[in-house]
């Protein structure tokens, strides 16, 4: 199973922020029991970025055995990682054309999209 997972930083971001937001999002990923994550290359960089290093270091290719736990421990790692940074950031988590964005909706909102994202792959 893969997991597109991109990280959307606060519009007013500066670049160095913004690299650092994903070097520690990406570590709390590696961090999981999962098998892979590399980050994705080739994007264009964002408007206003100085290279293409910001986005590799925004949006991560997670590989994982099976779904199961370790596929709801990713998605719970992200939500917890959110909520402890101020600021508008969004992550995307994608997985077969299937697109869950956390950002700063409510904890009870949240904790509901999660659960239906969870539910609809968790099986396969």
């Amino acid at each position: 199973m893969e997991l597109h997972v991109v990280l959307e930083p606060d519009p007013g971001t500066d670049p160095e922020d913004v690299e650092r937001l994903g070097r520690q999002l990406g570590n709390e990923l590696r961090a999981l029991d999962v098998d892979d994550v590399a980050a994705v290359d080739g994007a264009p960089p964002p408007e206003g970025a100085k290279s293409g290093v910001v986005m590799s270091l925004t949006e991560w290719l997670v590989t994982l055995s099976g779904s199961g736990g370790v596929f709801v421990t990713v998605i719970g790692t992200v939500k917890d990682w959110l909520s402890r940074r101020a600021g508008a950031h969004k992550v995307s988590v994608t997985i077969d054309g299937d697109t869950l964005e956390l950002s700063g909706a409510t904890p009870v909102e949240r904790a509901e999209l999660i659960e239906t994202f969870v539910r609809r792959h968790q099986s396969g």
